[in-house]
């Protein structure tokens, strides 16, 4: 069996975690991954140069471009982070566990890296969201649930 689990770094993507290494642990699944998804969302507002509503050579200073890049690797230090810790759930289990890092859309990353590679469950956590509220803002994992055709998918509260 292999076994896809899903994070943002939220306790309710914690506890699906524990859950999958619970699972692998039981079936002694033969592959695990934890896959983190994030919208790429650097925030311009931090920069004037964007005020003013279009970008010259002259525009962006040399001090713009250290500051994007400080957030580009604070950005990518928290995410290195949450995989890390996502990690070690499975390894004080004694699971080995791979990381996937990908930017894009959480739902349907997830599920197109779960279908390219042949994964037979996907477990992810649940917020709990109902009735209006999960259709005013959507749900990661009601649309992995809608949209894997090739897989199992374990949605822990």
């Amino acid at each position: 069996m292999k076994i896809l689990a899903c994070t943002d770094g939220s306790e309710h993507s914690r506890k699906a975690l524990v859950k999958a290494a619970e699972i692998a642990s039981g079936c002694r699944a033969d592959e695990v991954a934890v896959i983190y998804v994030y919208e790429d969302t650097l925030d311009i507002s931090a920069f004037p140069m964007f005020e003013l509503g279009s970008i010259t050579k002259d525009s962006v200073t040399k001090e713009d471009v250290e500051k994007m890049q400080q957030l580009r690797d604070e950005l990518d230090a928290q995410r290195n982070k949450i995989l890390d810790d996502a990690l070690e759930i499975f390894d004080q289990k004694g699971i080995k566990a791979k990381a996937i890092l990908k930017q894009g859309h959480p739902a349907e990353t997830i599920v197109d890296v779960a279908a390219e590679n042949n994964f037979d469950m996907i477990v992810l956590g649940s917020r709990g969201f109902g009735g209006l509220k999960k259709i005013l803002l959507g749900s990661v994992s009601n649309a992995v649930l809608q949209e894997a055709k090739k897989c199992s998918v374990l949605t822990v509260k």
